[in-house]
């Protein structure tokens, strides 16, 4: 890397104060992909009670929405990096049909992945703090959620049910920050280059290549042939510290305060209402994405809920290597060997938080 910094620039680089998703990130389906999507459910469940992981391009055929797909993954890559889909009716899907309809334009997208050792393809963000005795991970609690990255190339959100209040969608452009930091403080912003470990969840890291601690310093940003990639795991690098795997700089904790500071800031921050029946995409290497906290529902078939998809693009460059490690592919097939059949199908998920 050169000393000079370059900044990113261009329409990757959004401030959240200047721009209204509503105009510049939403699209509406039409009446006739609609009913083109229908069409595709209706093809699907004709082949019988298939699996999640046996939606194909083949099973669940899309042609006017396929090519919206494929010119989707065109404007997360090189344009604002994030879309919001409207348009998908909840009245006319239970939620079963919903996952199958997500999954199958999920493989239009891309290729859908396991998100952690349990195997699971369709992952369930739903407050079940209180049902359960073991503590558990913030998507899966009432808790606000600070910016940070998700694995892989692209995570996706679809709202089955919104929350009794709050509970907003935040995204803010890390090329945005990492302007800023070259701007005003260029020797915080080069740390974040030279990056720091990252501490995996205990689980993932044993069901996968063993590791919890990734065993070289994960680059929170990067540019290889000028294209710019970030990496923001920051609440696991300083778990990482805490627990001994290495000794923190007061130059690295700073760096990564700066970056908490600005994408945490109204002028950076788009908060983003994310309806029943929506569905989000973000680009994982150039978004980064949090949630404000939330009123829940008591009962849980009333709770706010939304399904996540992690779906790698294999037309996208490969990451560059000094953001490799936290995200080996080699772990994916190894945690899909502890996936049963039909495990995340919505219904059967719900049923095991339900009081008897």
């Amino acid at each position: 890397m050169n000393d000079a910094l370059s900044p990113v620039g261009g329409r990757r680089a959004w401030l959240g104060s200047a721009i209204d998703y509503r105009q510049d990130g939403l699209r509406q389906l039409s009446a006739a992909e609609l009913t083109e999507i229908d069409a595709a459910l209706a093809t699907l469940k004709a082949r019988g009670d298939l699996d999640l992981a046996d939606i194909t391009v083949d099973t669940f055929p899309l042609h006017t929405v396929g090519r919206f797909l494929s010119r989707l993954r065109d404007e997360l890559w090189s344009g604002l990096g994030f879309v919001l889909i409207r348009g998908l009716s909840r009245e006319r899907y239970c939620d079963d049909d919903l996952a199958r309809i997500y999954c199958g334009l999920g493989a239009h997208l891309g290729v859908i992945i396991p998100q952690s050792g349990n195997g699971e393809i369709l992952g369930h963000v739903l407050n079940v703090a209180d049902l359960v005795d073991e503590q558990v991970r913030g998507y899966r609690s009432a808790q606000s959620m600070n910016m940070h990255c998700d694995g892989h190339d692209v995570v996706s959100l679809l709202c089955l049910r919104e929350a009794k209040d709050g509970g907003a969608s935040r995204i803010a452009s890390a090329a945005a920050v990492h302007d800023r930091m070259i701007e005003t403080n260029a020797d915080l912003a080069r740390v974040l280059y030279e990056g720091m470990p990252v501490m995996r969840g205990q689980m993932d890291a044993e069901r996968g290549d063993g590791k919890i601690v990734t065993s070289d310093s994960v680059a929170l940003f990067s540019q290889n042939d000028g294209v710019f990639s970030s990496c923001v795991h920051i609440a696991q690098t300083r778990d990482a510290a805490r627990a001994g795997y290495f000794d923190i700089t007061t130059e690295q904790e700073a760096a990564l305060e700066l970056f908490c500071e600005l994408s945490s800031s109204p002028e950076f921050y788009l908060d983003m209402s994310i309806a029943p029946g929506d569905i989000q995409f973000l680009n994982n290497r150039l978004i980064v994405h949090g949630r404000t906290p939330y009123e829940d529902h008591e009962n849980v078939d009333q709770r706010r809920h939304l399904m996540r998809l992690w779906v790698n693009v294999p037309s996208w460059p490969r990451r560059p290597d000094n953001q490799q490690d936290i995200y080996s592919m080699a772990d994916l097939p190894r945690w899909a060997q502890f996936r049963t059949p039909y495990m995340e199908m919505p219904e059967r998920y719900l049923a095991q938080f339900r009081v008897p």
